[in-house]
């Protein structure tokens, strides 16, 4: 039931910064899984941080974890460091 609310309702945008720190690591899967907005709420995160080769190498491994996860909600996961890019409509 909340797998067909989701796919009718319009996706929230997301943005986080600092999103391969512990605290992104914690708070991207909850989102993805609907504790934020609600189990009917599709999102879309646009993930933000520094461009170090340690801090990249950890977003990767963010959006993998992601993409392997089981998260109907999550419509689409961004990671960049690109401020622009990560703030946009």
């Amino acid at each position: 039931r909340a797998a067909a609310a989701a796919a009718r309702s319009e996706p929230i945008r997301v943005a986080i910064s600092g999103a391969a720190g512990q605290i992104g690591y914690s708070l991207l899967p909850m989102i993805a899984g609907g504790a934020m907005f609600g189990p009917g709420q599709r999102v879309i995160l646009q993930c933000l941080d520094l461009n170090l080769p340690d801090v990249t190498e950890n977003m990767r491994a963010l959006e993998m974890e992601l993409q392997d996860g089981n998260f109907p909600l999550l419509q689409e996961a961004c990671f960049t460091v690109d401020d622009a890019k990560a703030f946009k409509d």
